[in-house]
């Protein structure tokens, strides 16, 4: 039986992913930093989901995180799902602290993590990182600096692992999953966003680019017409373009 852990897994994407792969028949560790969601969670199928308290923040998060894969007996998959990130066309110190708390440091310590203990176990058989980042990480976006940058960060960090581990020979896959607008917590209910999806939507779409070892999988096909546009802006166009308009 395989074995996912999913970080970031308390609410949104990475619930609905954790209790489809518990229903596939996968054993699946879900961490998270609020325990009463952890725990309810895991009484929807109490055999197959064991939890883990962490914030990725915290020192201790890798110790738990390794201690999260013992407890389900390894890890195939990791998913990291765990992101924050606001529109700060002030620039708050506070937001942007916390953004690359999570999206930057957190991301990197635990993928980090995750990538040694395929090093060390995956031979036979691939291993596989996964993470929702975002289309936001194509380009620099002026009322979301800290949450546009952080993505590419973590779209960076995996680029850079891949290569790294062709170099070392270890055997594991990169999965880059990068959605458009999902209404989870992380978006406030009363914005107007574009082209928004449900996690009923977005979620099978995510679960299929992870079964199937994508490399990067933008969600869904509209937003992959729209990061593929971005991507041809010339960067003197691009600094004129106005987003204001997404947190009005």
């Amino acid at each position: 039986m395989k074995r996912i852990v999913i970080i970031g897994a308390s609410s949104g994407l990475g619930e609905r992913v954790a209790l489809d792969f518990a229903r596939y028949g996968f054993h699946v560790g879900i961490a998270a930093r609020r325990e009463d969601r952890l725990k309810r969670i895991k009484d929807e199928y109490p055999d197959r989901i064991h939890y883990k308290v962490i914030d990725v923040t915290e020192q201790d998060a890798v110790g738990r995180f390794n201690e999260l894969i013992e407890d389900i007996g390894g890890m195939d998959i990791l998913l990291y799902a765990s992101g924050t990130g606001f529109q700060d066309p002030e620039l708050t110190d506070e937001k942007i602290e916390t953004t690359l708390a999570v999206n930057v440091t957190g991301f990197a310590r635990i993928v980090a993590a995750a990538y040694r203990y395929f090093r060390s176990t995956a031979n036979l058989h691939p291993g596989q990182i996964a993470a929702i980042t975002s289309v936001a990480g194509t380009r620099g976006i002026g009322i979301a600096a800290s949450y546009s940058s952080s993505k590419r960060f973590q779209q960076q960090f995996l680029d850079s692992l891949e290569q790294l581990a062709y170099t070392q020979q270890v055997n594991v896959r990169f999965t880059d999953i990068r959605p458009g607008f999902v209404r989870t917590d992380l978006l406030k209910e009363d914005k107007d966003y574009p082209m928004i999806m449900s996690v009923d939507y977005a979620a099978p779409l995510i679960e299929h680019a992870i079964l199937t070892r994508r490399r990067r999988a933008v969600i869904d096909s509209r937003w992959l017409i729209v990061n593929t546009l971005w991507r041809m802006v010339p960067r003197c166009l691009w600094k004129r373009v106005n987003l204001v308009s997404l947190s009005n």
